[in-house]
Protein backbone atom coordinates (compact mmCIF):
# COMPACT_ATOMS: atom_id res chain seq x y z
CA UNK A 1 0.00 0.00 0.00
CA UNK A 2 1.26 3.47 -0.95
CA UNK A 3 2.36 5.15 2.68
CA UNK A 4 0.69 8.36 1.14
CA UNK A 5 -2.39 7.10 1.59
CA UNK A 6 -2.20 7.51 5.27
CA UNK A 7 -1.19 10.44 8.03
CA UNK A 8 2.28 9.68 9.33
CA UNK A 9 2.75 11.22 12.61
CA UNK A 10 5.75 11.41 14.52
CA UNK A 11 6.32 12.86 18.00
CA UNK A 12 8.78 15.32 17.00
CA UNK A 13 6.49 16.86 14.36
CA UNK A 14 2.96 15.61 16.40
CA UNK A 15 3.40 17.13 19.88
CA UNK A 16 0.57 19.36 20.98
CA UNK A 17 0.77 20.66 24.64
CA UNK A 18 -1.65 19.48 26.85
CA UNK A 19 -2.65 22.84 27.59
CA UNK A 20 -3.67 24.30 24.36
CA UNK A 21 -6.92 20.97 24.30
CA UNK A 22 -9.31 19.93 26.79
CA UNK A 23 -8.23 17.27 29.18
CA UNK A 24 -10.17 15.32 31.57
CA UNK A 25 -8.40 16.87 35.07
CA UNK A 26 -8.29 13.44 36.84
CA UNK A 27 -5.55 12.75 33.64
CA UNK A 28 -3.74 15.94 33.65
CA UNK A 29 -0.30 13.91 35.65
CA UNK A 30 -1.01 10.90 33.47
CA UNK A 31 -0.13 12.20 29.64
CA UNK A 32 3.46 13.16 28.44
CA UNK A 33 1.39 14.83 25.12
CA UNK A 34 -1.16 14.70 22.70
CA UNK A 35 -0.10 13.24 19.00
CA UNK A 36 -3.54 13.48 17.43
CA UNK A 37 -6.44 15.88 18.07
CA UNK A 38 -10.16 14.72 18.54
CA UNK A 39 -11.03 17.01 15.91
CA UNK A 40 -8.43 15.48 13.35
CA UNK A 41 -9.16 12.53 13.93
CA UNK A 42 -13.01 13.30 12.70
CA UNK A 43 -11.93 14.35 9.68
CA UNK A 44 -9.86 11.28 9.24
CA UNK A 45 -12.46 9.15 9.99
CA UNK A 46 -15.20 11.26 7.48
CA UNK A 47 -12.25 10.96 4.45
CA UNK A 48 -11.83 7.18 4.91
CA UNK A 49 -16.02 6.16 5.00
CA UNK A 50 -15.78 8.35 1.48
CA UNK A 51 -13.06 5.84 0.84
CA UNK A 52 -14.67 3.02 2.08
CA UNK A 53 -18.16 4.11 0.67
CA UNK A 54 -16.21 4.64 -2.96
CA UNK A 55 -14.62 1.45 -3.33
CA UNK A 56 -17.74 -0.49 -1.77
CA UNK A 57 -19.61 -3.28 -4.12
CA UNK A 58 -23.13 -3.70 -2.82
CA UNK A 59 -24.30 -4.08 1.10
CA UNK A 60 -21.89 -4.28 3.78
CA UNK A 61 -21.16 -6.37 6.86
CA UNK A 62 -19.19 -3.65 9.15
CA UNK A 63 -17.40 -5.77 11.71
CA UNK A 64 -16.55 -3.64 14.97
CA UNK A 65 -12.87 -5.31 17.09
CA UNK A 66 -13.62 -4.58 20.75
CA UNK A 67 -12.89 -3.43 22.93
CA UNK A 68 -10.87 -0.72 22.14
CA UNK A 69 -12.59 -0.57 18.21
CA UNK A 70 -15.63 0.45 19.37
CA UNK A 71 -14.81 3.91 19.07
CA UNK A 72 -13.63 4.27 15.76
CA UNK A 73 -16.38 1.82 14.61
CA UNK A 74 -19.30 4.09 16.14
CA UNK A 75 -17.42 7.31 14.10
CA UNK A 76 -17.06 5.42 10.85
CA UNK A 77 -20.46 4.36 10.61
CA UNK A 78 -22.06 7.22 11.31
CA UNK A 79 -20.60 8.98 8.45
CA UNK A 80 -21.04 5.82 6.21
CA UNK A 81 -24.29 6.05 6.50
CA UNK A 82 -24.51 9.75 5.55
CA UNK A 83 -22.63 9.41 1.90
CA UNK A 84 -23.94 7.83 -1.39
CA UNK A 85 -22.32 5.84 -4.18
CA UNK A 86 -21.25 7.48 -7.42
CA UNK A 87 -24.37 6.61 -8.86
CA UNK A 88 -26.22 8.24 -5.79
CA UNK A 89 -27.28 4.82 -3.89
CA UNK A 90 -26.97 4.75 0.56
CA UNK A 91 -24.47 1.36 1.25
CA UNK A 92 -26.91 -1.32 3.27
CA UNK A 93 -25.08 -1.75 6.52
CA UNK A 94 -25.32 -5.09 9.06
CA UNK A 95 -23.18 -4.44 12.35
CA UNK A 96 -21.48 -6.99 13.96
CA UNK A 97 -18.94 -7.37 16.91
CA UNK A 98 -15.66 -9.78 17.91
CA UNK A 99 -13.67 -10.45 20.19
CA UNK A 100 -10.54 -11.64 19.35
CA UNK A 101 -7.63 -13.38 21.33
CA UNK A 102 -4.53 -14.35 19.94
CA UNK A 103 -2.82 -17.60 20.76
CA UNK A 104 1.17 -19.21 19.99
CA UNK A 105 2.60 -22.24 19.87
CA UNK A 106 5.65 -23.27 18.62
CA UNK A 107 4.50 -23.54 15.40
CA UNK A 108 2.15 -20.91 14.75
CA UNK A 109 -0.32 -18.35 15.31
CA UNK A 110 -4.15 -18.53 15.59
CA UNK A 111 -6.90 -16.66 16.80
CA UNK A 112 -9.75 -17.32 18.93
CA UNK A 113 -13.04 -15.51 17.58
CA UNK A 114 -16.44 -15.15 20.21
CA UNK A 115 -18.80 -15.37 16.86
CA UNK A 116 -20.28 -19.38 17.20
CA UNK A 117 -19.75 -21.47 13.95
CA UNK A 118 -23.13 -20.52 12.66
CA UNK A 119 -22.42 -16.59 12.63
CA UNK A 120 -19.58 -17.24 11.14
CA UNK A 121 -20.81 -19.16 8.64
CA UNK A 122 -23.26 -16.86 7.67
CA UNK A 123 -20.34 -14.59 6.29
CA UNK A 124 -20.40 -16.46 3.06
CA UNK A 125 -20.74 -14.26 0.11
CA UNK A 126 -20.62 -11.44 1.69
CA UNK A 127 -18.64 -8.07 1.81
CA UNK A 128 -17.28 -7.88 5.17
CA UNK A 129 -15.43 -4.75 6.31
CA UNK A 130 -13.14 -5.54 9.86
CA UNK A 131 -12.69 -2.31 11.48
CA UNK A 132 -9.54 -2.14 14.61
CA UNK A 133 -8.20 0.51 16.56
CA UNK A 134 -4.63 -0.23 16.02
CA UNK A 135 -1.90 -2.58 14.40
CA UNK A 136 0.88 -3.40 16.06
CA UNK A 137 2.49 -6.34 15.05
CA UNK A 138 0.09 -7.65 12.29
CA UNK A 139 0.13 -10.89 13.51
CA UNK A 140 -3.01 -11.54 15.26
CA UNK A 141 -5.08 -9.67 12.07
CA UNK A 142 -3.29 -12.20 9.81
CA UNK A 143 -4.64 -15.37 11.63
CA UNK A 144 -8.38 -13.25 11.73
CA UNK A 145 -8.18 -12.65 7.95
CA UNK A 146 -6.43 -16.54 7.80
CA UNK A 147 -9.42 -17.87 9.75
CA UNK A 148 -12.45 -15.75 8.03
CA UNK A 149 -10.97 -17.01 4.23
CA UNK A 150 -12.56 -20.53 5.26
CA UNK A 151 -15.68 -19.06 5.36
CA UNK A 152 -15.83 -18.01 1.87
CA UNK A 153 -16.96 -14.37 2.03
CA UNK A 154 -17.25 -12.13 -0.90
CA UNK A 155 -14.64 -9.55 0.14
CA UNK A 156 -12.70 -9.06 3.08
CA UNK A 157 -11.52 -5.63 3.56
CA UNK A 158 -9.57 -3.84 6.86
CA UNK A 159 -9.53 -0.85 8.31
CA UNK A 160 -7.25 0.40 11.30
CA UNK A 161 -7.13 3.72 12.46
CA UNK A 162 -3.76 3.20 13.49
CA UNK A 163 -0.82 1.59 12.38
CA UNK A 164 2.35 1.67 14.63
CA UNK A 165 6.23 1.91 13.28
CA UNK A 166 8.06 -0.94 14.67
CA UNK A 167 10.46 -3.33 13.85
CA UNK A 168 7.95 -6.25 15.64
CA UNK A 169 5.55 -5.64 12.34
CA UNK A 170 4.94 -8.39 10.47
CA UNK A 171 4.58 -6.12 7.35
CA UNK A 172 0.52 -6.50 7.10
CA UNK A 173 -0.85 -3.24 6.24
CA UNK A 174 -4.84 -2.96 6.21
CA UNK A 175 -6.73 -1.68 3.58
CA UNK A 176 -7.86 1.40 4.82
CA UNK A 177 -5.41 3.79 7.65
CA UNK A 178 -6.23 6.83 9.53
CA UNK A 179 -2.38 7.31 10.87
CA UNK A 180 1.11 5.73 11.18
CA UNK A 181 1.96 6.02 14.36
CA UNK A 182 5.80 6.24 16.50
CA UNK A 183 6.19 2.97 18.68
CA UNK A 184 5.21 4.75 21.74
CA UNK A 185 2.38 3.46 23.86
CA UNK A 186 -1.08 5.55 23.18
CA UNK A 187 -4.00 6.04 24.79
CA UNK A 188 -7.37 7.70 24.25
CA UNK A 189 -9.99 7.79 21.74
CA UNK A 190 -11.27 3.98 23.50
CA UNK A 191 -7.41 2.85 23.39
CA UNK A 192 -6.79 1.87 26.63
CA UNK A 193 -4.08 1.62 29.41
CA UNK A 194 -5.59 -1.60 31.97
CA UNK A 195 -8.93 -0.21 31.05
CA UNK A 196 -8.34 3.59 31.59
CA UNK A 197 -8.01 6.22 29.43
CA UNK A 198 -11.06 5.00 26.88
CA UNK A 199 -13.16 8.24 28.16
CA UNK A 200 -10.55 10.84 26.42
CA UNK A 201 -11.33 11.81 23.29
CA UNK A 202 -7.70 13.18 22.04
CA UNK A 203 -5.09 10.08 21.21
CA UNK A 204 -1.78 10.57 23.89
CA UNK A 205 1.24 9.54 24.63
CA UNK A 206 1.23 8.08 28.15
CA UNK A 207 3.03 9.50 30.94
CA UNK A 208 5.55 7.81 33.41
CA UNK A 209 3.37 9.02 35.91
CA UNK A 210 0.58 7.50 34.35
CA UNK A 211 1.94 3.85 33.98
CA UNK A 212 2.79 3.95 37.59
CA UNK A 213 -0.60 5.42 38.39
CA UNK A 214 -2.88 2.59 36.65
CA UNK A 215 -0.34 -0.38 36.39
CA UNK A 216 -1.70 -3.72 37.74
Amino acid sequence: MDPSKWIDVNIDKNHYSLDHFVIPKHYEQDLSSILIPHGVIMDRVQKLARLIVDENDGPLVVCCILKGGHQYFADLVNCIKKLTTTDGQTVPLSLEFIRVKSYENDKSVGVNISLTENELKDFEGKNILIVEDIIDTGKTMVALLERLQTYKPKTVKVTSLLIKKTERSNGYIPHYVGFAIPDAFVVGYALDYNEYFRDLDHICVISEHGKKAYAV
